[in-house]
């Protein structure tokens, strides 16, 4: 059995007894960072008398997994194994999910514990009234992509959770500002740690408040959804427009990864 374990997102006393018993009896441990688990393990036999397990530990990360998938999958079956992440629920935003289409394609038997999330943690403290969001984990790091994915975490209808380094969290709150200063955004910083910090207002305030601050730690960033009086254009919509190829072509550039100039030849030579 594989089995996927929650480990805290800060305070070590969120863990659970499920996950503690799931620990001790591993033969296996599959982490994203060998040494953040074992110094955790150390901390729970100290503090909450867990037993320290006589397992194996070997890093499963988004540089080595597939190599890991080929040296220990045949070991997947008939073993105790655990994948932990650093911190949080395993999968999400997370290299856990080869462990999880490795097991569905090849029959292996798997189960994922329930536990700490910052995804949900920092939805739930926003007070945003709609029950529905999207997660948009990070955004990309840079350029074109990254401009393309915050316009659509912005104007896709939904309230929109990311998650954000702190290095890049004075950059994110300019870009919305520059997009609209009056969305109401939610911050959460370090949460169910000791600096835990929550942050409302708009993109203009927060970004004027930030500059005054030491941005450090683990953020969470919540846009509130701005609803839209205006219908938005599918791509074949797009396609069936009378319009001059140089505009159709800006226009399906914008919904696409192809540049302008490679829809206007194609456009002028169908």
């Amino acid at each position: 059995m594989l089995t996927f374990v929650p480990t805290p997102i800060g305070n070590p006393q969120d863990i659970t007894i499920r996950a503690m018993k799931c620990f001790e009896k591993a033969e296996l441990f599959f982490c994203e960072d060998t040494r953040q688990t074992k110094r955790l393990f150390k901390l729970l036999e100290e503090r909450f008398g867990m037993v320290y397990p006589d397992a194996s530990f070997v890093s499963f990360n988004e540089h080595n997994g597939k190599e890991r998938l080929a040296e220990f999958g045949s070991a997947l079956k008939g073993r105790e194994i655990v994948y932990v992440s650093d911190a949080g629920m395993p999968v999400i935003s997370d290299p856990g999910q080869l462990l999880v289409a490795y097991c569905q394609e090849h029959g292996v038997a798997y189960d994922v514990l329930p536990g700490a999330s910052a995804v949900t943690t920092a939805y739930a403290a926003s007070g945003f009234e709609e029950g529905k969001f999207l997660f948009f984990a990070f955004l990309p790091h840079k350029g074109k992509e990254r401009s393309s994915a915050l316009s659509e975490a912005m104007g896709n209808g939904y309230n929109t959770v990311l998650y954000e380094a702190p290095h890049r969290l004075e950059k994110l709150l300019e870009e919305i500002t520059a997009l609209d200063g009056e969305r109401e955004l939610f911050l959460a910083k370090e949460i169910s740690k000791k600096y835990q910090r929550y942050y409302r207002g708009t993109a203009k305030e927060l970004n004027a408040r930030f500059k005054e601050l030491t941005v450090r730690g683990e953020w969470v960033v919540v846009i509130k959804a701005k609803k839209s009086t205006y219908g938005s254009l599918r791509f074949d919509e797009v396609l069936t427009l009378d319009l001059p190829p140089k505009s159709k072509a800006k226009l399906l550039s914008s919904l696409s990864d192809r540049s302008v100039k490679e829809w206007y030849q194609e456009l002028v030579n169908s």
